[in-house]
């Protein structure tokens, strides 16, 4: 009887644990998100749409309102992935 009460009691904890994550969630950790494009990006897509950069040369230039040199980030808000820019 404790064992079942015991084993109970964990599945409860357990299934109370589990999130419920949107059907159409981009993410679920900033780490989800990338910037959208190889140069001076504005925006942020989920990791698995990240482009092929392979070969692409960007300019050292920190254009303004974009993620270049530190002026922003990538985020995971409510489940979309967003660009936070300083």
């Amino acid at each position: 009887m404790k064992k079942y009460l015991l084993f109970l009691v964990f599945a409860m904890v357990f299934v109370s644990g589990c999130a419920n994550v949107p059907e159409d969630a981009e993410c679920s950790y900033d780490q989800d998100c990338v910037p959208a494009s190889c140069c001076h990006s504005d925006s942020c897509v989920p990791a698995g749409e990240s482009p092929n950069c392979e070969g692409m040369m960007c300019t050292m230039e920190c254009k303004p309102g974009t993620l270049d040199c530190g002026q922003g980030f990538c985020m995971c808000m409510d489940n979309k992935c967003k660009a936070i820019l300083k």
